[in-house]
């Protein structure tokens, strides 16, 4: 019997080696395969095992979730539908952004700081919608929320200071400069899990939406970064 389970608490090899003898320990497991990357246990035992079994196992230190791989869940459908809700905000966000420039007659390097204000006010929106579970699954790919403790906590408030940043071209330099490193992180982070093919969610819109890691996150991130520079330049040149 195959079992997967989210483990969140592990910062460093020697916690993966932990729960890995820990989880050896019961005599229903033949095998176990713990990844500290993305914090997914991978079980196999004789008869079912339960996550308050697990969790009691390993004590208050980790939390255990049961993670369920993506394309098996409910009835599997296309990466399109999946990520439908991605390209419908996208949608309304380019609808936004071409209303207010033309309601407000400004160029196109204005447009485009007003595009990334809504992009980090809506996408920081969704993340708020499940506030704690949020910090778990981020920190499943993005390399400073692994590193760094309490930085996938404050993440949804830094996406909201950008946004009203460029949306009040309040600081703008300064904003452009954070949003290249940040998203320079998340997109490596991004890049890896594709090529390593783990089956995680996206933290982009947050947990409630529970869209799958693909190229799209990459694509939306590409599109982010390259709006930054562009408008960087402009203010250095």
């Amino acid at each position: 019997m195959e079992h997967r389970f989210y483990i969140s608490g592990m910062t460093c090899l020697g916690c993966q080696k932990a729960v890995t003898d820990k989880i050896n320990t019961l005599e229903e497991v033949s095998a176990v395969e713990v990844s500290l990357e993305t914090g997914i246990a991978q079980i196999r035992s004789v008869t079912k095992l339960s996550v308050n079994k697990i969790s009691a196992l390993l004590g208050a230190k980790y939390s255990v979730q049961e993670d369920t791989p993506i394309t098996t869940r409910g009835m599997k459908t296309s990466k399109l539908k999946e990520l439908f809700p991605l390209f419908l905000i996208f949608a309304y966000l380019i609808a936004g952004t071409l209303f207010l420039t033309s309601l407000l007659q400004v160029r196109p390097q204005r447009a485009m700081q007003i595009f990334m204000g809504l992009f980090f006010i809506v996408f920081s929106f969704f993340k708020f919608l499940d506030y704690r579970g949020f910090p778990d699954s981020f920190s499943r790919y993005d390399p400073l929320a692994k590193k760094i403790p309490g930085y996938a906590k404050i993440y949804p408030f830094i996406e909201t200071a950008l946004g009203a940043a460029f949306l009040l071209e309040w600081q703008v330099p300064i904003a452009l400069v954070l949003t290249i490193v940040i998203l320079s992180f998340t997109t490596y982070g991004v890049l890896r899990s594709l090529r390593q093919k783990d089956q995680i969610e996206c933290a982009c819109l947050g947990t409630a939406l529970k869209l799958p890691m693909t190229e799209a996150t990459l694509i939306e991130n590409g599109i982010m970064l390259l709006m930054a520079c562009i408008l960087l330049m402009g203010y250095v040149s």
